[in-house]
């Protein structure tokens, strides 16, 4: 099997990168990170790609006059690299339509709730003010919307009555670890088919 060769967009310190790099150097993730882009020279996320030697590209967005200036940039330099798929790990900007168009149906997020529930912003803060019992995390694909895409998978964690946001956000983090190189296996597998707002996951050979 060909090895997926991903792009990853980060904004902070890249855990969800890390745990992505950890699959495939453990060889559970028949995949190949091109290259990390960040919108934040500072990020920490693209000092993790240059310690496991992986381009690390700072493409910082207060350099541009406009956000359309920026995204021109940054789909250049993902055209010049011919990623299969892109994963925003941690990613704080809003994908423009330019690039979801360029690479549709192959960007995808990880989310730290159970969507179409929270999306946007303080997502653990938003289920803790709501009172659910059951939060967790979504691995879904990218379209012109606020965390609207087709979900690919999820994983839930329970909601303790004494949990803060920051509690409950380490024990989503956790969950997160697994399942955006989870999801990414089963595109890499080939077993991930898009049919409207559905995502259906095929049986492994």
């Amino acid at each position: 099997m060909a090895l997926l060769k991903i792009a990853v967009l980060v904004s902070g310190r890249g855990s969800n990168l890390q745990a992505i790099i950890d699959s495939i150097e453990s060889g559970r993730l028949p995949a190949k990170i091109l290259c990390v882009i960040s919108d934040k020279p500072d990020a920490f996320g693209l000092e993790r790609a240059r310690k496991h030697g992986i381009e690390a590209i700072s493409l910082d967005y207060r350099k541009f006059q406009s956000k359309d200036d920026y995204e021109k940039e940054l789909l250049k330099i993902l055209k010049d690299r011919s990623p299969d798929l892109i994963c925003l790990a941690g990613y704080m900007r809003i994908v423009g339509k330019g690039l979801i168009s360029a690479f549709r149906n192959r960007i995808i997020n990880i989310h730290p709730a159970l969507l179409p529930s929270f999306p946007g912003l303080d997502s653990q803060r938003q289920a803790l003010d709501y009172g659910v019992k059951v939060s967790g995390c979504t691995v879904h694909f990218v379209d012109e919307g606020c965390d609207t895409g087709p979900v690919i998978l999820q994983k839930t964690v329970p909601v303790l009555g004494n949990d803060t946001e920051g509690s409950l956000s380490a024990r989503i983090l956790e969950k997160e670890h697994i399942a955006y190189p989870e999801a990414i296996k089963l595109i890499a597998e080939g077993r991930v088919r898009i049919e409207g707002r559905k995502v259906k996951i095929t049986e492994g050979k």
